[in-house]
């Protein structure tokens, strides 16, 4: 009886054991999703302790939860922005990036949020509305759709400025109209609040928005069209859920304006 007894608890020893085993197994990595950005607050920045936040952070983030994905946030010098989609440093561009005159470039997921592009001067400025533009200095963030849009200026709704000042760091922008170094200064709406308050100056945006901007997450043509469309359909559920706007009150951002023309509940 004793051998059997001492058999039996070898074997329930040994049970145990392999059970422990099984339980310390490492869970396989999840693929990763690796998403270009460049620093533009409230949409993607590095806070204090050197991780990556913001709207777009947030947005992404859970979108990635939903796909089975890691995140991973890569800072990118944006005018690079193509070449490192190309040749694949990074899976995707998402930065407040504007859908509008880029339709054919890349394949897209969303739009996801609206931006609004505007024109702040101080607020002492005879500037009143766009057409007092002509002529004048402009500051704009290098690289985006501002820029673009007063390079392309006609004269017909967004008039010449005599010199646009196209600078790396949407900081330098702020500076520039802070320091009467510009007449004016563009962007998004949100992101220049943010940052005209945090440096104590008196401003005011004009009324005219210059362009009310589809943001949308960008891949390269033809490379990631399965995980694009995927995307794309979980960024509607997030509108329709309300996991969108939650993030954007979260951030102090008008969510009916930037969930407005049917984007979400």
């Amino acid at each position: 009886m004793g051998g059997k007894k001492r058999i039996v608890l070898l074997a329930l020893l040994l049970a145990a054991a392999l059970l422990g085993c099984e339980r310390k197994q490492p869970t396989k990595a999840l693929p990763r999703l690796v998403m270009g950005y460049d620093e533009y607050r409230p949409y993607t920045y590095t806070d204090e302790d050197g991780h990556s936040a913001g709207v777009d952070v947030e947005i992404a983030t859970e979108a990635c939860r939903r796909l089975g994905r890691q995140p991973v946030f890569l800072r990118i010098n944006w005018s690079m922005r193509d070449t490192c989609l190309k040749n694949g440093t990074v899976d995707c561009l998402w930065c407040s990036y504007s859908m509008n005159g880029r339709e054919e470039d890349y394949d897209w997921a969303g739009p996801y949020v609206l931006g609004r592009q505007v024109v702040a001067v101080l607020k002492d400025s005879p500037i009143q509305t766009l057409s007092d533009l002509e002529g004048k200095q402009i500051a704009v963030k290098t690289a985006t759709s501002s820029e673009s849009l007063f390079l392309q200026a006609q004269g017909e709704r967004l008039p010449r400025a005599a010199t646009i000042f196209s600078l790396v760091d949407i900081e330098e922008v702020v500076a520039a109209l802070r320091n009467n170094y510009v007449d004016a200064c563009a962007g998004y709406s949100a992101t220049l609040a943010q940052m005209l308050e945090n440096s104590s100056v008196e401003y005011r945006f004009l009324e005219e928005d210059i362009q009310l901007s589809e943001l949308g997450v960008a891949f390269y043509p033809g490379a990631n069209q399965s995980l694009c469309q995927q995307l794309d359909q979980v960024l509607e559920e997030m509108r329709t859920d309300g996991t969108t706007r939650k993030i954007l009150e979260r951030y102090g951002i008008d969510a009916d304006r930037a969930l407005g023309g049917g984007l979400g509940a």
